[in-house]
C-alpha cells in the first residue's frame, strides 16, 4: 500500500532531481532537494487537516484531489501565484511579470517580498478561522481538556470566532501601523483589507461547502426514515452517506475549500523559498516535489484510517494551524525563521500522536468503543 500511495511521489522525485541536475548542475540539484524538504517540514500539519476533510469525499473526488489538485498546487501556487502577485503589486502585465521573474530575479524577489504583508494577512486570517472554529466546537474527544472544555462552552455564542478574528486583525493592523514608523511604510490599510478578504473567503467557501454537506446528510436521513417506515432496508448507496463519501456540489465546494487551505499553507513556503533561491523554476520544482508528498501522505492517512485510530492527531494539526496563523501575522512586521515554523508544527503533531498512542494502550486498542465511551465520560 505504501508504494501504491507514494509511487507517484517517488517517481516525480527521481525525475525532478534528475532534471535539476541536468539543467542547473549539482548546485541546482541541492537547492531543489532542500526546497522539497522545506515544503514537507512546513506542510505536514496540512496533510492531517486535508485528510480530515478528504475522508468525507468519495473515491472520485479523492482522485481529483490527487490529479487536478496537485496541478493547482504545483503550477498554480508555486509557479503562477508569485508572478501574479508581482503583476498586481507592481502594476505590470502578465508577460512583463514573467520577463521580470526570468531576467531580473533580484527585483522580482524584492517585489514578492514587499507583498508579504498582504499575503500573510490573508493566509493568517483564513488559518486562524479554521483553528477558532475547531477549538470552539463541542467534540467527543478532548486532547487538552483544560483548554478545550471552556472553549467549547464559549463556542455556544454565535459568531464568536468571527469576532475574535476581527479583533486580532484590528490589533495586528494597528501594531503594524505603529511599527511602520521605523521606515517600513504604513501597511496597516493593506493588512486590514487583505485580512478581511481572507476572512470573507473562509466564510464563503467554508459556508457553501458546509451547506451542501448538511443538505446531503439531511436527505440521507430522510431516506433512511422513509425506508424504515415502509419496512424496506436502508439504502447503502445514498448520495451523502458517510460510508460512500460526499459527491456532487458538496464535494466540489469541499474541494475548493481544500485548495484554499493548501494555498494558505503554501504562502510561508513560497516566501521562505526566496531565502534559498530566487529562480522561479527551481522554486516551483522543489516545492512541487514536496507538495506531491503532502498529497500522497493525505491519501495514505485516509486509506489507513489513521485519524480514526489516533484520535488526537486532528487536534495537534489544528493547534499547529493556530500557531502558523499567529506566526504569519507576526511575520508582517518581524522575521521568523522557517525552521521555527516547521518545528512548531512537527512538535505539536508529534505530541498529539504520542498522546493518541498512550490513549490507545490505556483503552486496549485503537477504535475500542468501550474505551471511547469511557474517555468521553471522563472528559479526557
Amino acid at each position: 500500500m505504501l508504494l501504491k500511495t507514494f509511487g507517484w511521489s517517488f517517481a516525480i522525485t527521481v525525475l525532478g532531481l534528475a532534471l535539476a541536475g541536468v539543467l542547473w548542475g549539482w548546485q541546482g540539484l541541492a537547492i531543489v532537494g532542500i526546497l522539497s524538504i522545506l515544503e514537507i517540514s512546513l506542510s505536514f500539519d496540512n496533510a492531517v487537516i486535508n485528510a480530515g476533510i478528504l475522508r468525507k469525499m468519495n473515491a472520485f473526488w479523492q482522485k481529483i484531489f490527487l490529479t487536478v489538485g496537485i496541478l493547482v498546487a504545483v503550477f498554480g501556487m508555486r509557479l503562477v501565484f508569485p508572478v501574479v502577485i508581482v503583476a498586481i503589486t507592481a502594476k505590470l502585465g502578465p508577460i512583463e511579470a514573467v520577463n521580470l521573474a526570468i531576467n531580473d530575479k533580484a527585483h522580482y524577489q524584492e517585489l514578492v517580498t514587499s507583498a508579504h504583508p498582504a499575503i500573510a494577512a490573508f493566509g493568517g486570517m483564513f488559518l486562524l478561522m479554521i483553528f477558532l472554529d475547531f477549538i470552539f466546537e463541542e467534540r467527543d474527544y478532548k486532547w487538552l481538556s483544560w483548554i478545550e472544555k471552556p472553549m467549547a462552552r464559549m463556542g455556544k455564542l454565535d459568531m464568536l470566532s468571527v469576532i475574535i478574528a476581527l479583533v486580532v486583525l484590528l490589533v495586528t493592523s494597528m501594531t503594524v501601523a505603529t511599527n511602520a514608523a521605523h521606515g517600513a511604510g504604513d501597511k496597516s490599510a493593506t493588512v486590514l483589507l487583505s485580512g478581511v478578504a481572507g476572512l470573507i473567503t473562509y466564510l464563503v467557501v467554508g459556508g457553501i461547502s458546509g451547506y451542501f454537506e448538511d443538505k446531503l446528510e439531511d436527505e440521507d436521513e430522510d431516506g433512511d426514515e422513509a425506508a424504515s417506515e415502509t419496512g424496506q432496508p436502508e439504502k447503502k448507496g445514498a448520495s451523502a452517506g458517510s460510508a460512500v463519501g460526499l459527491a456532487g456540489k458538496a464535494a466540489f465546494f469541499m474541494f475548493l475549500y481544500l485548495e484554499v487551505i493548501d494555498a494558505s499553507f503554501s504562502f510561508d513556503g513560497v516566501i521562505g523559498a526566496f531565502a534559498i533561491t530566487n529562480d522561479i523554476f527551481m522554486m516551483a520544482l522543489g516545492l512541487g516535489i514536496g507538495a506531491m508528498y503532502i498529497r500522497s501522505l493525505t491519501v495514505f492517512l485516509v486509506r489507513k484510517g489513521t485519524l480514526d485510530d489516533y484520535v488526537y492527531l486532528e487536534h495537534g494539526a489544528h493547534y499547529a494551524i493556530g500557531a502558523l496563523a499567529v506566526i504569519l501575522l507576526i511575520t508582517i512586521e518581524y522575521e521568523v525563521k522557517e525552521v521555527v515554523t516547521g518545528l512548531v508544527g512537527i512538535a505539536l503533531i508529534g505530541l498529539s500522536f504520542a498522546s493518541s498512542v498512550v490513549r490507545n494502550r490505556r483503552e486496549g486498542k485503537p477504535g475500542d468503543e468501550e474505551g471511547a465511551r469511557s474517555e468521553v465520560a471522563s472528559g479526557v
